[in-house]
């Protein structure tokens, strides 16, 4: 058995020319996983789109009807950032299909990918930051009210701070929410996760890795999750346009190896997503996701998962 993947081509929907958010990243990613021998395509699993009333355990309904139909107000559309569009309505709950199906997988086999996810800043009645509906707050609800898990553990190590996420749980003791992100960046009004680790600006890969070895193990003996949900966002990258950190893509490499490596052999499931990557140079930026991938493909044969 081999690291389980998931990836859908509606993950990939046309935008206008020159947007800053870069669709065309995912099905670039699969295929360079294809073509390095990361993955075989065997290895990929396709989701479903998930029935609108999981997607309503953390959406409220009208949120949810207005963006699927198009009929969002004008100022609501423009903070998500997104043009909209029914191939991208489609895309948006595939996505989170996406997730939920790499919860699932990562439960059964330990360890798992998505080739998206990872859009937190969204909240329950608004979008926010390119982000539509919180594919790792649904997951969590989903999961949970299936009974196929009690308590989850959100690590997320995107450069901006998961605010939605934080909103969302902020009273709920059964999702704990671990954000560590540049202290001096988007969002600009900050919610309060379970555990915030704001960063300095322009800090470099040992130091950041040292910071999130001072968190991670301890967060895991006393949390004892049932799945942790991680949200690999390559945006703290020194060459992305919207991070303000100094990773090299060897850190970025060294800190999935860090968490997957915890987390698996503390005997704790972790289900992956992609999140945030922002840059000009396409191929530079698909190889900074892919290396969540090759981590994880390696993390998954050294522990004969």
């Amino acid at each position: 058995m081999n690291l389980p993947i998931i990836y859908h081509p509606d993950y990939v929907v046309p935008l206008p020319d020159g947007h800053r958010f870069p669709m065309a990243k995912f099905q670039q990613l699969y295929e360079l996983l294809l073509v390095d021998g990361i993955a075989q395509t065997q290895q990929f699993y396709t989701p479903e789109r998930p029935p609108t009333e999981l997607i309503q355990l953390i959406h409220t309904p009208d949120y949810v009807e207005a963006y699927c139909q198009g009929t969002l107000e004008p100022k609501v559309q423009r903070r998500i950032g997104l043009p909209w569009s029914p191939a991208l309505a489609n895309r948006t709950c595939m996505a989170v299909g996406g997730t939920i199906l790499t919860g699932k997988l990562a439960l059964k086999h330990g360890l798992a990918c998505n080739t998206a996810g990872g859009t937190h800043h969204a909240f329950p009645s608004y979008g926010s930051g390119f982000c539509i509906f919180n594919d790792l707050a649904i997951t969590c609800r989903v999961l949970q009210k299936q009974r196929i898990v009690q308590k989850i553990l959100i690590v997320d190590l995107d450069v901006h701070q998961g605010d939605g996420t934080a909103f969302i749980f902020q009273a709920d003791k059964s999702v704990f929410t671990f954000s560590m992100h540049c202290e001096v960046n988007f969002p600009g009004t900050k919610q309060k996760s379970d555990l915030d680790v704001p960063l300095a600006v322009g800090m470099e890969d040992d130091e950041y890795l040292q910071t999130l070895a001072n968190y991670l193990p301890d967060l895991l003996s006393q949390l004892k999750p049932d799945l942790v949900l991680y949200d690999a966002g390559v945006d703290p990258h020194i060459g992305d346009k919207l991070g303000k950190l100094a990773l090299t893509d060897a850190g970025i490499y060294r800190r999935e190896m860090q968490v997957l490596s915890t987390c698996v052999a503390g005997g704790y499931p972790v289900a992956c997503v992609i999140g945030g990557g922002y840059a000009d140079d396409m191929k530079s930026l698909v190889w900074r996701h892919s290396l969540l991938h090759r981590a994880a493909s390696q993390v998954y044969q050294q522990y004969q998962l």
